[in-house]
């Protein structure tokens, strides 16, 4: 079983996602949030595999209680799932930044959004890569500050890492990337197993954020 915390300061909406997890034969709520604070309470306790996370919260907003989750000792392996508008909402980027595995639309469909709680419990990042990329070129676009990863970081890549990462920063599957480069998905996934070691990445998220933030990829014109 799945198991699934959804943080939402509305409780309709709360509400409203409880029943379509629950309409799932291999998913559970373990439990609700109304602020990001009561998130971190509930991740600590329970140990979701996956928590559906609202940015826009009282008390403490999903993006600080992303990094809490992802930060913790007992919580680092908790999937957390961003919930957003498609109003290419600045917080998303940074939401990434702090650990978060993904995101997802509010007015995703039923069967879309159970699809993406799988994808993310199952280990994989990026959900709907056309807008995960419209999103991520919007807010690397914006940011002011200097890149937090030195460039040298892939200094230890090869080329065809390089590559490889490229078209992960695109939102691309193993299947994508396989099929773009010509290479076998099963050589695509080794290469992406390779990136997330070399340079220590917890999941496909980071190494988007980790490919734009060198400028291995530029907003928005690559």
């Amino acid at each position: 079983m799945i198991g699934v915390v959804i943080a939402d300061d509305q409780a309709l909406v709360r509400g409203g996602f409880r029943v379509l997890v629950e309409t799932a034969a291999d998913m559970e709520v373990l439990g609700e949030a109304s602020d990001g604070t009561e998130a971190v309470a509930l991740a600590r306790e329970h140990r979701p595999d996956v928590v559906l996370m609202d940015v826009h919260m009282p008390v403490q907003d999903g993006i600080e209680a992303t990094r809490q989750i992802k930060q913790e000792n007992g919580t680092p392996d908790v999937k957390v799932l961003i919930l957003t508008t498609f109003d290419l909402d600045e917080y998303v980027y940074a939401a990434l930044r702090a650990g978060a595995s993904g995101f997802l639309l509010k007015d995703a469909s039923p069967e879309k959004m159970l699809d993406a709680i799988r994808v993310v419990a199952s280990g994989e990042a990026l959900l709907a890569p056309t807008v995960t990329r419209r999103l991520i070129e919007a807010f690397t676009a914006r940011l002011e500050e200097p890149a937090f990863v030195a460039p040298a970081v892939l200094d230890t890549l090869t080329d065809r890492e390089r590559e490889v990462l490229r078209e992960v920063a695109r939102g691309l599957s193993n299947i994508e990337i396989a099929g773009r480069l010509h290479m076998s998905s099963a050589t695509a996934k080794t290469h992406v197993s390779r990136l997330l070691t070399k340079l220590a990445a917890r999941d496909r998220a980071q190494l988007v954020v980790i490919a734009y933030e060198t400028g291995l990829v530029h907003a928005p014109a690559d």
